[in-house]
């Protein structure tokens, strides 16, 4: 249902990119935003201090994050500092900051979900003309990117979320496994992308979300015409 974008045209390649930009911005910003947010609230000031509680993507894009996204549809922003020994409860509010960004993605995807849907049922021919289908184009494209970044950042590698909650959950701070894999993090993330990896386990697992959304709480089948 995702179209293969690898052999398009280079100037129908430019205009998905430039369409899906609005998509990356959001899926970003309110990740990065989250993390901030729920870290503050738990009583940790670090990441007002610096600027990060704001959905302004200015302080939360992160360049290479950003291409990723553009290219492969995975990817992150620039880490929120947090200093977990503020925290009223240190573990659980770890895994709870660790989990923000990718809830407020789900929840964004959800909600861009229900308004592609309202659009369709307040004017049946919206997504038919032009504005409307770039409009649609654009709408579904914050779900997939939100989707895709929340599945990406849930995979157990150092810097994504999920290594950081399972290692709270598991308890794997100090250990030796934890430091190794932790000290190679970048050279494991790259090596990870450049294979392929993320597109290979997380393609299946996002679309089946994806048509989940859309058709079964939005009620919207046939939503993949407006891609």
């Amino acid at each position: 249902m995702l179209r293969e974008r690898k052999y398009l045209p280079m100037g129908t390649w430019m205009m998905d990119t430039i369409l899906v930009l609005p998509a990356v911005i959001v899926a970003l910003s309110f990740h990065e935003y989250a993390h901030a947010k729920v870290a503050y609230l738990a009583g940790d000031p670090t990441p007002e201090r610096m600027g990060r509680v704001t959905i302004d993507p200015r302080a939360h894009i992160d360049p290479l994050g950003l291409i990723s996204l553009i290219f492969i549809r995975f990817g992150w922003g620039r880490p929120v500092i947090i200093n977990p020994s503020n925290f009223k409860n240190r573990r659980r509010d770890s895994i709870l900051v660790g989990l923000a960004g990718v809830t407020a993605n789900l929840v964004l995807a959800i909600v861009f979900g229900l308004l592609i849907a309202i659009l369709a049922r307040i004017n049946p021919g919206f997504y038919s003309n032009a504005f409307g289908s770039l409009v649609g184009t654009m709408l579904i494209q914050v779900v997939i990117l939100n989707i895709g970044l929340m599945l990406f950042n849930l995979l157990p590698i150092p810097p994504l979320d999920g290594f950081g909650v399972a290692a709270d959950l598991f308890h794997l701070h100090g250990t030796m496994i934890y430091e190794a894999v932790y000290r190679n993090s970048l050279p494991i993330l790259m090596v990870a992308i450049i294979l392929g990896l993320p597109g290979k386990l997380l393609s299946g697992p996002m679309i089946t979300i994806v048509n989940f959304i859309m058709t079964d709480i939005a009620r919207l089948p046939g939503w993949w015409v407006l891609l």
